[in-house]
């Protein structure tokens, strides 16, 4: 790594607000007022919308960690309602808005151009070989308003590394679910308590679980064994590895600017 693996994880951790202000009400109000049926059609719609008319097989395979048939039930119904274009139009301008409106004077201030062209510049430099959701993004326009222009580049930033993260997880035998169960463990949460997984029939979380601990990787209290911890600790140093070429291109001290600047904005709410 050109920089600490400590930086990139904290790179990581300013630019989740930023990015999933695509999942706030705001903008799931403005696809609901496109005909989308729930939260979950603008969902689809928006963060699927750079893979063009993919089929539902080829967006469960891309997002990774959902259960079979979930992504379905959404594409390609979202598609008869409003294009892949126009979601992506719409995503961009509900959550650059949400932003706006969440960040305050700080939308407005002096040094946000600075750092929404120190963070593209980062997006643009990553690599996008087996990462298919970057890639899509990386081949949209990139919005000229600060805080679009801050807003894309997170986003691109939180799905290149998503995209690395799916690829470690691959390689660690760990399913879509199963990730989702560990990520509770973590919390020290049940697994039917978290919030993505907690909707599924009981019986398959159990045995999600159950498969789990016959691999030595949770114990007979549903918490993690030491080998259980190491895997999840070691997907993450992982991760952090693949999504730091993306910071390559700036310097030390560009770096540490644009986590400095960074703090006030993910901080606000």
């Amino acid at each position: 790594m050109t920089h600490s693996q400590a930086q990139v994880r904290r790179m990581f951790e300013l630019l989740e607000p930023i990015a999933t202000i695509s999942f706030s009400d705001a903008v799931n109000e403005a696809f609901l007022a496109l005909g989308m049926r729930n939260y979950w059609d603008g969902y689809f719609a928006g963060r699927a919308a750079p893979l063009g008319l993919a089929s539902p097989e080829v967006v469960h395979a891309v997002f990774y960690n959902f259960a079979d048939g979930e992504v379905a039930r959404h594409i390609p119904w979202v598609w008869a309602k409003i294009t892949p274009e126009e979601a992506i139009v719409v995503r961009e301008r509900a959550s650059a808005a949400a932003l706006r409106k969440r960040i305050g004077r700080l939308a407005d201030h002096p040094d946000l151009a600075r750092l929404a062209d120190l963070a593209t510049r980062a997006a643009l430099s990553a690599p996008s070989e087996g990462r298919p959701l970057y890639a899509g993004l990386r081949a949209l326009d990139i919005p000229e308003e600060p805080v679009a222009m801050l807003w894309h580049a997170a986003t691109m930033l939180r799905e290149h590394r998503g995209d690395g993260h799916n690829a470690v997880l691959v390689a660690h035998g760990i399913g879509g679910i199963e990730a989702h169960v560990l990520m509770a463990l973590s919390l020290r949460m049940r697994a039917e308590e978290f919030g993505r997984i907690h909707h599924l029939p009981e019986e398959q979380l159990a045995a999600v679980v159950d498969g789990l601990r016959d691999r030595g990787l949770v114990n007979g209290a549903g918490g993690f064994t030491d080998a259980g911890r190491e895997v999840r600790e070691r997907i993450e140093d992982l991760t952090d590895e693949l999504a730091a070429s993306a910071y390559d291109v700036l310097s030390a001290e560009e770096l540490d600017e644009l986590i400095a600047g960074l703090e006030p904005i993910a901080a606000a709410r």
